[in-house]
C-alpha cells in the first residue's frame, strides 16, 4: 500500500499539490503570454488577465473545497482523540470556524480579481492569510496540548516553525506593501503589471511579491504536516432511511415501523 492510500492522507496531499499547481500553471501561462514580468510577480497578477484568470479561478475553487474537507477531517480527528478535554474541544471548534473562514477568503480571491474589484480581493486575502494564520496558531496550540500522549513533539515543533515562517512573511509583506502603496512611488500601482528594475519602488515591490509567495507556500507546508496524522483516520457515511419509499413522509414510516415492532413483540 502506497503512503497516500493509508487513511485519508490523500486529502492534505491533494490540497498541497493542487494549490501549488494552480499557482504554477497560471504563472507559466501569464509569462508565456507576456502578461506579467517573469521575476516574481504577485500571485494575484498571474490570475488577472484571461485565459490564466479562468484557470486561476477554477483551480482555486477546487482548492477551497479540498481545504474545507481537510479541515473538517482534522476537526473530527481531534474530537475523537480528546473527547473528554473541554479545552481542546473548544479550541478544536474554533479552529474549524477559522479554517472555513480562511477557505471562504480563498474563494473570494479566486472569483474577484485584483484589477477589477480590488478591495473585495484584499478582503479575501485578509481572510485567507490573516484568519488562516490564526487557524495555524490554533492547530499548533492543539498539537502542543496533545503532545506527548497523542502527538509527537516533532510535529509540534514542525508546525511551530511553519507558523513562525508564515508570520514573518505576513509582517514582511505588510510593511513592504504599506511603503509601496503609500504614494511615494506614484499612483495607481495596483493596476501595474510590468516593472522596470530602474523604477522607484522596485525594491519594495520585489520584497512584497517574494513575501507573498513565501506566505502562500508556508500555508501549503503547514498542511503537509497533516499527512502523517491523516494516515491514521478514515471516515464513513451512515445511511439512515426515513421512509420505505420516496413518496412517504418520515412520520408515517416511523409510525408503521413502531406498529410492526409492537406486533412482533405480541
Amino acid at each position: 500500500m502506497w503512503w497516500f492510500q493509508q487513511g485519508l492522507s490523500f486529502l492534505p496531499a491533494a490540497l498541497v499539490v493542487w494549490s501549488a499547481a494552480s499557482f504554477v500553471f497560471s504563472y507559466i501561462t501569464a509569462i508565456v503570454l507576456h502578461h506579467v514580468d517573469p521575476l516574481v510577480p504577485y500571485i494575484s497578477d498571474t490570475g488577472t488577465i484571461p485565459p490564466e484568470r479562468c484557470l486561476f479561478g477554477i483551480m482555486l475553487n477546487v482548492s477551497t473545497f479540498l481545504g474545507m474537507a481537510t479541515m473538517y477531517v482534522r476537526y473530527k480527528q481531534v474530537s475523537a482523540l480528546s473527547p473528554e478535554n473541554p479545552k481542546i474541544l473548544r479550541l478544536n471548534k474554533l479552529g474549524l470556524v477559522l479554517g472555513w473562514m480562511s477557505c471562504f477568503g480563498l474563494c473570494i480571491i479566486a472569483n474577484f480579481q485584483k484589477c477589477i474589484l480590488y478591495y473585495i480581493h484584499v478582503l479575501g486575502a485578509c481572510l485567507t492569510f490573516g484568519v488562516g494564520s490564526i487557524y495555524m496558531l490554533v492547530q499548533t496550540l492543539l498539537s502542543y496540548l496533545m503532545q506527548p500522549e497523542l502527538h509527537s513533539k516533532d510535529i509540534f515543533w514542525a508546525r511551530l516553525a511553519v507558523l513562525l515562517w508564515s508570520c514573518s512573511s505576513i509582517l514582511s509583506m505588510f510593511v513592504s506593501s504599506v511603503v509601496l502603496y503609500s504614494g511615494l512611488y506614484g499612483q495607481n500601482l495596483v493596476q501595474k503589471l510590468h516593472w522596470n528594475s530602474q523604477e522607484r519602488g522596485y525594491t519594495a515591490h520585489i520584497i512584497s511579491t517574494v513575501s507573498e509567495w513565501s506566505l502562500a507556500f508556508s500555508f501549503l507546508s503547514f498542511f503537509l504536516t497533516y499527512i502523517r496524522d491523516f494516515q491514521k483516520i478514515s471516515l464513513r457515511a451512515v445511511v439512515s432511511l426515513q421512509g420505505q419509499t420516496l413518496h412517504e413522509s418520515p412520520g408515517s414510516f416511523r409510525a408503521e415501523e413502531q406498529g410492526l415492532l409492537v406486533a412482533g413483540s405480541i
